[in-house]
């Protein structure tokens, strides 16, 4: 068996882009730390060198208590990938004080402390590392109806830059992926949401045209994207964002 390339931590592995992103690092030589919130299935065909940590990544003592887990079963922590998140079609005269703060916990909060403690342990152990965010399109340019999202997602930029600036002295690289629609459930369920309205517009279909390539994204592309970032190759790239499907350009 070929020598680890180090251990990496994926937030909201269990479907989608996470779960992708998870498989890609596995076959790329990564030893695997995989978060989900409990009941959610992890599958997937991994490095042998695996562990579960669910905890809901957006409460502080559950957050350090992962990132310890991690440390004691696989010794170290050299990518965090904060993947883990939420979105809703709801616009500003339609949204509750009480959806926006469960979309800014649940999408910035988490990425903020996942950030956090990544990069505690990462100084602490004194040879660089990795920390990866998920942002969005819009969270370059914002839309109407998908007001808290891109909201929380122009937040992951902000933390990503400032993070990035103050990282850059341990040898840690601090990115996040903004793509465009990618086939997940994440987006079918916002079609759904959509359609149940009787939406006369259809958002996800304009954009698509309207996008650089024409077409849905898979979450393989994401995943690309993030092993490259997560990569020894990429240590002169840092505070920027990959949009694997090319619709806006930061």
């Amino acid at each position: 068996m070929s020598q680890s390339k180090g251990v990496a931590l994926v937030t909201g592995s269990a479907q989608g882009i996470g779960r992708a992103i998870a498989i890609r690092l596995a076959q790329d030589g990564f030893d695997l730390a995989l978060n989900d919130l409990p009941g959610k299935k992890e599958e997937g065909s991994y490095h042998p060198r695996t562990c579960i940590v669910t905890c809901d990544v957006s409460k502080e003592d559950e957050v350090k208590s992962m990132i310890d887990s991690v440390i004691d079963v696989l010794g170290s922590l050299d990518v965090m990938v904060a993947n883990a998140g939420i979105s809703a079609m709801i616009d500003i005269l339609s949204e509750t004080l009480e959806g926006w703060d469960r979309m800014m916990r649940i999408n910035a909060t988490s990425a903020f402390l996942c950030y956090k403690y990544a990069a505690i342990q990462m100084i602490k152990q004194g040879r660089g590392g990795r920390i990866i965010g998920a942002s969005s399109m819009v969270g370059i340019q914002a839309t109407s109806p998908l007001l808290s999202y891109s909201a929380s997602k122009f937040a992951v930029r902000g933390i990503t830059q400032a993070a990035a600036l103050q990282l850059g002295q341990y040898g840690i690289t601090v990115n996040s992926y903004a793509p465009g629609i990618i086939a997940t459930p994440m987006v079918v369920a916002s079609k759904a949401q959509v359609a149940k309205r009787g939406d006369k517009d259809d958002y996800f279909q304009k954009t698509i045209d309207t996008s650089a390539v024409g077409y849905v994204g898979q979450p393989e592309d994401v995943a690309s994207a993030v092993a490259y970032l997560s990569s020894k190759e990429a240590h002169f790239i840092t505070g920027k964002f990959s949009i694997p499907q090319g619709l806006y350009e930061s």
